[in-house]
């Protein structure tokens, strides 16, 4: 078996035997399952970094007639934090199950529903053919809508809805603009769309996937979806929902723009995309400052730092000419978007131990909790160092790459947008920090297993790791960057 398949089927496999399991083997199995995958999403960013994109032709017919995977550093790269996350978020929901008692809705779906989810990331993040990667976000959207009203509550249902009518408004969109690209080129793959000849219809396609896709990553204003959804879902689900999620339909934007029709980029539509993710960012800011649950500020806080990716695209294009800051406006992006999974998956893990202790994510219930739970307060504090952008996490390397182009480039707008961005983060994170390191002395918060409490804590370090260690996800990120990415859009 090779690396490939095995990362894409192992999750599948897992998924299976949990539904075929007694009840009692079905986390078991789920575990084993995550740390099979993990191993496996291991063993393809080895074999990238030492040979280089690995390429793999389904049944050995060659596009266009066939279905192409890549694995590339920035495949690999989203790959390893997927599988890292996802172990996190296996390992805190048998934890909270073993605490709380989930009932026997949660008990059941939530092991394969997660593998599932897994599954389709794996091969979204691999595939280069437009029609393959709508399968897989369908199949994203439907385990993510799913996790969100697994619970049965009525909040947790509306939540569901809402997210299932934008998922599928996006999805019909996006394959709008597939159907179109096919009728005028006759095919789907990636690669061969870069060496197309131009048509009208062209355009008309880019931005209608573009536009499915902005849904499906809840870009202002495209947003109202995610903080109810995250806000009624279990906390691991919440995890992946706000790290992994939108990263997938985020990836397949970079492949368009990036590499799949590069020739359609204008100053007005990089323009345009910019602006959105600058008003995502400060709308997020403000919205998660006048929350009063920790969950919707986590979630209102995700809306705002997914707009920070967005600031690459303008950054990256617009002078027709190769551009040396543009490299560092994709690369910094790209390690926006592995900073912000870590960091925020280990926020929501966090919310949920401080839920399974006192009953509340409210700031009031929380004051003071840090005192009882230590491991999980510095837990969110490392995680909020990364969000804020401070060093030496890899939000502060993400940050610095793209202000460092933003000075190169002389568009110090953008640059404001990063500052700013910064001021409302630990603005909005300053409040629940103040609320659980507070001098108060909390009313008999529930006994937390430390080994529950490791678990965020471990990715949060990650994200800081990510920044001490940058050399090396900085390389691995080159492997197989489109040449785009350094000459600009």
């Amino acid at each position: 078996m090779t690396p490939m398949i095995a990362l894409l089927t192992l999750p599948l496999l897992a998924a299976l035997a949990t539904i075929a399991l007694p009840r009692r083997a079905r986390a078991a199995a789920a575990g084993i399952g995550a740390g099979a995958t993990l191993l496996a999403a291991i063993w393809v960013a080895v074999v990238v970094w030492r040979t280089g994109p690995m390429d793999l032709m389904l049944g050995g017919w060659q596009p266009p007639v066939g279905i192409g995977l890549r694995a590339d550093g920035l495949s690999v790269a989203l790959g390893v934090m997927t599988a890292l996350v996802m172990s996190a978020a296996v390992l805190a929901a048998r934890f909270e199950h073993a605490t709380t008692g989930p009932g026997p809705r949660i008990a059941f779906g939530i092991w394969p529903l997660i593998l599932l989810l897994w599954a389709a990331l794996n091969a979204v993040f691999v595939s280069r053919d437009l029609f393959n990667l709508y399968v897989g976000l369908e199949l994203i959207s439907l385990s993510a809508v799913a996790l969100v009203a697994i619970s049965g509550k009525a909040q947790a249902v509306a939540a569901g809805l809402r997210y299932l009518l934008f998922a599928l408004t996006g999805s019909l969109l996006y394959l709008a603009g597939v159907v179109l690209t096919y009728s005028a080129h006759g095919m789907l793959d990636i690669d061969l769309l870069a060496a197309r000849t131009p048509v009208p219809t062209d355009a008309l396609a880019l931005g209608l996937m573009t536009a499915g896709l902005l849904a499906k990553t809840a870009l202002f204003p495209f947003h109202v979806w995610l903080p109810p959804a995250h806000a009624a879902a279990p906390a691991p689900a919440s995890a992946l929902l706000s790290a992994l999620v939108p990263k997938a339909s985020l990836l397949i934007l970079v492949r368009l723009w990036f590499e799949a029709m590069p020739d359609m980029a204008t100053a007005a539509s990089l323009l345009t995309l910019g602006g959105l993710g600058a008003l995502a960012v400060v709308w997020g800011g403000v919205l998660a400052l006048v929350q009063a649950r920790l969950k919707l500020i986590v979630a209102y806080s995700t809306v705002a730092q997914l707009g920070y990716v967005f600031l690459a695209f303008p950054l990256a294009g617009g002078a027709g000419a190769a551009q040396p800051w543009s490299a560092g406006a994709w690369t910094g992006a790209m390690f926006q978007i592995l900073s912000h999974g870590l960091a925020k998956a280990s926020m929501f893990l966090t919310a949920g131990i401080f839920i399974a202790a006192v009953g509340s994510d409210r700031l009031g219930d929380l004051r003071g909790l840090a005192r009882a739970l230590p491991m999980t307060g510095f837990a969110f504090a490392l995680s909020a160092i990364t969000l804020m952008g401070l060093p030496p996490s890899g939000g502060f390397t993400a940050k610095y790459l793209m202000m460092t182009s933003a000075f190169a480039a002389d568009q110090r707008g953008w640059a404001a947008v990063l500052v700013g961005g910064g001021l409302l983060a630990a603005a909005y994170l300053y409040r629940p920090m103040a609320a659980l390191f507070s001098a108060d002395i909390p009313a008999a918060p529930r006994a937390v297993p430390r080994r529950w409490q490791a678990v965020p804590l471990w990715l949060a370090a990650l994200a800081v790791g990510l920044g001490l260690m940058s050399a090396a996800p900085f390389d691995l990120l080159q492997i197989g960057r489109p040449d785009i990415a350094a000459e600009g859009l």
